[in-house]
C-alpha cells in the first residue's frame, strides 16, 4: 500500500512513521501534490500552532491539494484542527474548512481544569468504521489546548472541561484530536482500521 504523510512545518510527525513502519508500511514524507495524489492513504499529523502551520500550507499551495484529496485522509491532531473552518489560535486562523466546525480554546472553569489538556481520555459515541473493534470508553491519549465542539461530523466524543469532538468525518476525510500513534493497542487498531477503509 502507497501511503503518504504529509510533510510541512509541524512536529510529531515521526512517531506517525514509525507507527506505519510496525504494519511494514514505509510511508513517503511529502508535499509534492502528485505524489499526494497518487497514495492509497494520506495522513495529515502533526502538533504546532495553527497560523504558522496554515501560513506553511497555503504557501505551497497544500491547501488547496488537500482539499481535493478523494482517497481516505486522516488528520492527527493539529491536522484536526486544520481541517477545521476557523481556529481561534493565532488570533484567528481561517483553515481548511473541510469540516464545517471552530476549533476554540479550552476555556478553565476550576482550578483543576489544566490546560493544555494532557493525558488519556475515554472515547465515546464511537460511530464509524474508523472504531471497528473498538469499545465504548476505550482510552486514546490527548495533547492539546484547542479543541472542536461536538458538531454534525463528530464520530467519537471525551470529555475535558466540556465535552468535545474527540473524532470527525465528512466523505473521504477522517480525523482524531487524540494521538493514535501514541495510544497504544487501541489507537494501533484504530490506524489498522484506517488502512482497510
Amino acid at each position: 500500500m502507497n501511503v503518504a504523510i504529509v510533510k510541512y512545518n509541524a512536529g510529531n510527525i515521526k512517531s506517525v512513521d514509525n507507527a506505519l513502519r510496525r504494519f511494514g508500511i514505509a510511508p513517503v514524507l511529502t508535499d509534492n501534490a502528485e505524489l499526494l495524489a497518487k497514495a492509497d492513504r494520506v495522513l495529515f499529523p502533526g502538533q504546532g500552532e495553527a497560523s504558522g502551520a496554515m501560513r506553511y500550507l497555503k504557501e505551497r499551495r497544500l491547501d488547496e491539494v488537500i482539499r481535493k484529496l478523494r482517497q481516505p485522509v486522516l488528520g492527527i491532531c493539529i491536522g484536526q484542527q486544520l481541517m477545521c473552518r476557523h481556529s481561534d489560535e493565532g488570533g484567528g486562523t481561517d483553515c481548511l474548512g473541510i469540516f464545517d466546525a471552530d476549533v476554540i480554546r479550552f476555556a478553565p472553569q476550576r482550578h483543576e481544569d489544566k490546560v493544555p489538556a494532557m493525558g488519556w481520555n475515554s472515547l465515546h459515541g464511537l460511530a464509524s468504521p474508523l472504531f471497528a473493534g473498538i469499545s465504548d470508553g476505550e482510552f486514546a491519549y490527548f495533547v492539546h489546548s484547542y479543541y472542536v465542539p461536538v458538531c454534525e461530523s463528530t464520530i467519537a466524543t471525551t470529555e475535558h472541561i466540556v465535552s468535545y469532538s474527540a473524532a470527525l468525518n465528512k466523505d473521504n476525510f477522517y480525523a482524531t484530536q487524540f494521538h493514535p500513534e501514541k495510544s497504544g493497542s487501541t489507537g494501533e487498531k484504530i490506524l489498522k482500521n484506517f488502512l482497510e477503509l
